[in-house]
């Protein structure tokens, strides 16, 4: 039995590390990517729709940010809602914003459209609200870079309902640096495979959906409620017809603050975990594949020893961090290889706690409310 188990594990690991190596390569070698087409002339106003609860310390942040768009002034239509905070959040984007010659509006949120709640209820707001055809959408925690809007705008060809660029993570602590390196694997991963033509998600924080796309569905007031509320309005797009683009540039590059704690990190992740579970079989199967790599290796100490599953390990972290290495290129950051190894320890941590999540459930609680 125990060399059946030993057959198996090694077979499994060494599909992995050949998985990861394919995504590696077409990841560095841009197979399948789209390039950017010309930007519309004349160039279109635009909204920035920013959902905000409870933000007034990280709200100016993203602001200043919009108000450094190398997009001209008078072309930007910056709406932010405020939903229900109990801090000084519109106080403080509005101080942010004074002098702005733009268009600019704090929205209060005192209802509920349709089906929506949370975010999604905000944006549906909002939507209601902006005067333009092109919804670019944000978050609070979020910087921007000048050309934002430009790199986005430039892949929405006729027949694309949705763009998103790429989101990194920054923090002076490891742990906030390991979160870092977290995300733009994940999202190099995400980026091969839609390259490859086939959808996987959209980013809420760094997204664009055109008027039309967005209407087609209804809007979020007509689509079933999600805590992952980009990810259901990104599939209502494609099952309208609509195409998709996904941009892993610098010029695309959104920088989010690190959650501050690993209790919040697992809220976030648990989040993201109701998403998952509406993907398509073939992904929740593929992402359950590359999510067994830990069990199969301690499975392999335990039956094989120590000496053979460090060498699995130790191919792993060259291969992974191969990707690393690209992701962070393509982004336009350096990758901190000193932190690899740290990082493996960060995603056993990650493993074990998402599988308690798996087998004990629980409610989702975001931004102070509870979602059953």
């Amino acid at each position: 039995m125990s060399g059946f188990w030993l057959f198996f594990l090694l077979s499994f690991l060494g599909l992995w590390l050949l998985g990861m190596a394919y995504i590696a390569w077409c990841f560095a070698t841009r197979r399948g990517a789209i390039p950017a087409g010309p930007l519309p002339s004349p160039l279109p106003r635009v909204s920035i729709l920013i959902a905000a609860r409870d933000e007034a310390a990280t709200l100016p942040r993203c602001l200043a940010s919009l108000r450094a768009l190398s997009y001209p002034t008078d072309l930007l239509e910056i709406l932010v809602g405020d939903d229900a905070s109990t801090d000084s959040t519109a106080a403080v984007a509005q101080a942010a914003m004074r002098g702005f010659s733009g268009s600019f509006r704090i929205i209060p949120i005192a209802d509920t459209l349709g089906a929506a709640q949370g975010k999604a209820n905000v944006l549906a707001h909002l939507a209601r609200h902006a005067t333009t055809d092109f919804f670019f959408i944000t978050d609070a925690d979020i910087s921007l870079p000048t050309t934002w809007i430009t790199a986005l705008l430039a892949h929405a060809a006729p027949g694309v309902g949705t763009v998103t660029g790429v989101t990194a993570v920054h923090g002076p602590r490891l742990f906030h640096r390991l979160q870092g390196i977290d995300w733009l694997l994940s999202l190099s991963m995400v980026q091969t495979v839609s390259d490859l033509g086939r959808p996987v998600t959209a980013m809420g924080n760094n997204m664009l959906v055109t008027r039309t796309a967005y209407e087609a569905t209804g809007g979020y007031e007509a689509l079933p409620f999600s805590v992952t509320e980009d990810f259901t309005l990104f599939r209502a797009v494609l099952a309208r017809g609509y195409g998709f683009r996904q941009i892993f540039s610098p010029e695309a590059r959104a920088d989010s603050l690190p959650i501050l704690t690993w209790p919040a990190l697992m809220k976030q992740r648990r989040r993201w975990l109701r998403g998952v579970e509406s993907l398509p079989l073939r992904l929740r199967l593929e992402l359950l594949f590359f999510s067994g790599f830990w069990p199969a290796l301690f499975g392999l100490a335990w039956v094989a020893g120590p000496s053979e599953a460090l060498g699995m390990w130790g191919v792993k972290v060259l291969v992974q961090g191969a990707l690393a290495y690209f992701a962070h290129r393509r982004a336009g950051l350096r990758l901190p290889w000193q932190l690899l190894p740290a990082f493996e320890l960060y995603t056993v941590a990650m493993t074990i706690s998402l599988i308690g999540f798996r087998v004990f459930g629980g409610a989702v609680v975001w931004k102070g409310r509870r979602y059953n």
